[in-house]
């Protein structure tokens, strides 16, 4: 590992900020304590909701964390396009029993309000999704000693973050469960993203910085993969989706490796952004028709999600994987942790034993 990243957690797994409940204070201080980095996701939180989960974590561990956060993003939506679906919608709200969400709930995040909390109260990382911060942002970072990692897709949006001056580029390939972190979004290379390897090798010969490789990891032996193609660390996400310490919905859980959710798919169905779930039914029938739109119809759908999980409906919820999802386990995160170093070391000496032969 890049000694940028030793320095904060001896085993090269960051374990991924998956908003939306998922990555809670008590995943993150497992996977720090273990020897990971641990990931708080501010996203769809207000900034003092993101503040009291920073103090929460703090008192669990004293071990280096980062928290993530999603870029404001321009206003491309279409409003008709937005009407119609929000028609098309009607069904859902009629059959939940509930009204659909306003899809101008607005557009920003509390951005500039989170961004002002971690200047005040410093924490080891930031990490940002769907953009690159300006380059003063990072600056300001910096001059709190905060390292900054920042994702991209493509290797183009890779030097796009070096040039803002990040310490960290996150490699994240189409494989990646969730919202793909693309820069742009431009619906007519909706699923034409690189795979995760080639991905990587193509980062690696475009920047200087450390690379931290994201998409469908789920084994050690893949992130001995992704260290030999590159990269310092492995992000995960969606193995550590069924861990303990996971804030997901059961339901969630239990259908990563349910054998009714056969494939996962890039989609806009629950947010207006590409974003990859598994097959269900409301994927199936909205997925065709939802606009690019983000986060309109993220605000437009979260009431309806809300109701398909308090009704026990996992045909209603966006259940977010990564295409490794049916190599998920159930364990405790520390533990997780410990395997996957295991078999990271395995799958090392086995690549040195056929090297020497």
């Amino acid at each position: 590992m890049s000694s940028v990243l030793t320095d904060l957690f001896p085993h090269p797994i960051v374990q991924a900020p998956m908003a939306g409940g998922v990555s809670v204070p008590q995943l993150a201080a497992a996977v720090s304590d273990a020897g990971g980095l641990g990931f708080l996701a501010a996203g769809y939180k207000t900034a003092d909701g993101m503040y009291q989960e920073i103090k929460q974590l703090r008192g669990l561990t004293s071990r280096p964390f980062g928290v993530n956060l999603f870029l404001p993003q321009p206003e491309t939506a279409d409003p008709a396009a937005v009407d119609v679906y929000a028609h098309q919608l009607a069904g859902e709200a009629s059959w939940y029993e509930t009204e659909l969400g306003d899809p101008e709930s607005g557009r920003d995040d509390g951005y500039d309000a989170k961004l002002a909390v971690l200047l005040d109260n410093p924490v080891p990382v930031v990490s940002f999704h769907f953009g690159v911060p300006a380059r003063e942002v990072i600056d300001s970072l910096h001059r709190v000693g905060t390292l900054t990692f920042v994702t991209a897709t493509t290797a183009e949006e890779a030097r796009a973050v070096e040039r803002a001056g990040a310490d960290v580029v996150i490699a994240q390939g189409v494989e990646a469960g969730g919202h793909q972190g693309t820069h742009r979004d431009i619906p007519e290379t909706v699923g034409s993203g690189v795979g995760l390897l080639s991905l990587v090798a193509q980062v690696r010969e475009s920047v200087g910085i450390p690379i931290v490789a994201a998409g469908g990891i789920m084994r050690g032996g893949q992130i001995a993969a992704v260290l030999a193609a590159g990269a310092s660390a492995a992000q995960l996400g969606t193995a550590f989706v069924t861990a303990h310490e996971s804030g997901a919905h059961a339901l969630h859980k239990q259908a990563l490796t349910n054998p009714l959710f056969v494939r996962t798919e890039l989609t806009r169905a629950f947010t207006g952004r590409p974003a990859r779930a598994l097959v269900n039914r409301f994927l199936r029938e909205h997925g065709p028709y939802a606009p690019a739109a983000y986060p309109e119809v993220h605000h437009l759908t979260a009431p309806l999600r809300k109701a398909a999980a308090k009704a026990g409906d996992a045909q209603g919820l966006a259940l977010w994987a990564g295409q490794g999802h049916r190599m998920a386990r159930e364990l405790p995160a520390g533990q997780l942790v410990e395997v996957l170093v295991a078999e990271l070391a395995a799958a090392r000496t086995a690549l040195s034993a056929g090297g020497a032969r």
